[in-house]
């Protein structure tokens, strides 16, 4: 077998992945700057070091696939062995907890503002400001971000002569 070489950073970061139980890459705990977090990531994927799961925990996202929703990181078994460690995890547990869904806290703004979504009429910004006390900038930036990109949710929208502008969730 050849010896796969790893830089600082690499190994940094697949070293703390390793001594986790669930192998997970996220949260990154080096100091690194800017993109460099997605540089030594995508190296360590193309490796065959790291691999992409479903995501279980929305704080650990590493992208959004539209087909498997939200992705996240772990390290693989070639991971345990190009650093030298004998005693990796069971895959059974990880793989296990891999496949729970997303979960998201219900009582937030975030879970009222996805419920006035889905509702039958949908909702208008001025309905969505009164509900959470955001702002209407606010309310755009989290349903462009939170909502589409983040969560992978289609938000979409209709005027209407007796409401204006009025935005749903379809399911």
């Amino acid at each position: 077998m050849t010896q796969i070489q790893l830089s600082d950073p690499q190994a940094i970061i697949l070293s703390a992945a390793c001594a986790r139980e669930d192998g997970a890459v996220f949260p990154v705990t080096a100091s690194l700057k800017g993109g460099a977090v997605g540089n030594v990531c995508k190296s360590l994927l193309k490796k065959g070091l790291i691999e992409g799961i479903a995501a279980t925990d929305l704080n650990t996202v590493w992208r959004h696939d539209e087909k498997r929703g939200p992705i996240t990181l772990r390290s693989t078994s070639l991971a345990y062995s190009a650093l030298g460690i004998t005693d990796e995890p069971n895959d059974n547990a990880r793989t296990d907890s891999a496949r729970e869904p997303v979960q998201r806290r219900n009582g937030t703004k975030q879970a009222k503002l996805i419920e006035m979504l889905r509702a039958e009429g949908g909702a208008t910004i001025e309905e969505i400001m009164v509900a959470t006390g955001w702002q209407s900038h606010t309310i755009r930036g989290a349903m462009s971000g939170a909502l589409k990109k983040k969560l992978g949710l289609e938000v979409t929208s209709e005027k209407t002569e007796e409401r204006g502008r009025v935005y749903r969730i379809e399911d």
